[in-house]
């Protein structure tokens, strides 16, 4: 009798065991498909986005989507300064498009598009700047949001709307030993960019909001301009 019970004991609790192991398998599979999705999410948007806002080779208006199944949009305040050896020669309210979904993350910012946070970032489109040491020349362009709406948040599986109406300012700023900073929550992507050409990088938080700016001094003298190009985005 001992004997029975105490196989009837065995057996549930192996039944607990196999019904612990199955939750936890289907638990993991789920979270791989999450992680998985995620992923996909991230490196369609930031093909969307590269595509939706061309700000160089767009004049007037401009329509793109940009495509996920969950996650959100949203504008975030950004600033380019573009500094000389008498200090700030002029400051761009950029901003950024920024899309989240999990721990993923895709951010539009100055016209470069970068994937993952922090020291994990990396840059998959460049953004139109143009340095030659021969010809001693800086070109610093700039894709200026100037959104009209701030924020888009989507978990339908739908795409959003990004509209653009884009124009261009160029503005001489003469010769000179010219530094550029990007204030970026993604830093170490800007700082690879940077130094891959030729310039040395520090950091400072300008405006003391925790958000630190990538420092970029280019060597020697140059004569620079700024080419701001204005989107005036709207995201639907």
């Amino acid at each position: 009798m001992t004997r029975g019970q105490s196989n009837v004991v065995a057996v549930a609790l192996l039944l607990g065991v196999v019904v612990l192991s199955l939750a936890s398998l289907t638990a993991s599979v789920g979270m791989v498909v999450q992680r998985n999705a995620a992923t996909a999410d991230a490196a369609r948007v930031a093909t969307d986005m590269d595509r939706a806002l061309s700000p160089v080779e767009v004049t007037g208006v401009h329509r793109g989507r940009v495509s996920f199944s969950s996650g959100t949009l949203t504008t975030v305040d950004r600033e380019l300064r573009i500094l000389n050896e008498s200090g700030t020669v002029r400051i761009v309210r950029a901003d950024a498009l920024v899309f989240t979904t999990g721990d993923r993350r895709v951010a539009y910012l100055a016209g470069a598009v970068i994937q993952g946070t922090d020291d994990a970032g990396r840059m998959t489109a460049l953004p139109p700047f143009t340095s030659s040491e021969r010809s001693e020349l800086l070109v610093v362009g700039v894709a200026k949001l100037d959104a009209s709406n701030r924020t888009v948040v989507s978990n339908s599986g739908e795409s959003a709307l990004v509209r653009t109406n884009v124009t261009h300012a160029r503005t001489t700023l003469g010769n000179g030993t010219y530094r550029i900073a990007v204030e970026t929550s993604t830093p170490d992507a800007w700082r690879r960019y940077f130094e891959e050409r030729n310039a040395t990088t520090t950091r400072n938080d300008f405006d003391d909001d925790g958000v630190p700016s990538v420092v970029a001094r280019y060597p020697g003298r140059r004569f620079a301009y700024l080419v701001v190009h204005d989107m005036r985005t709207e995201v639907l």
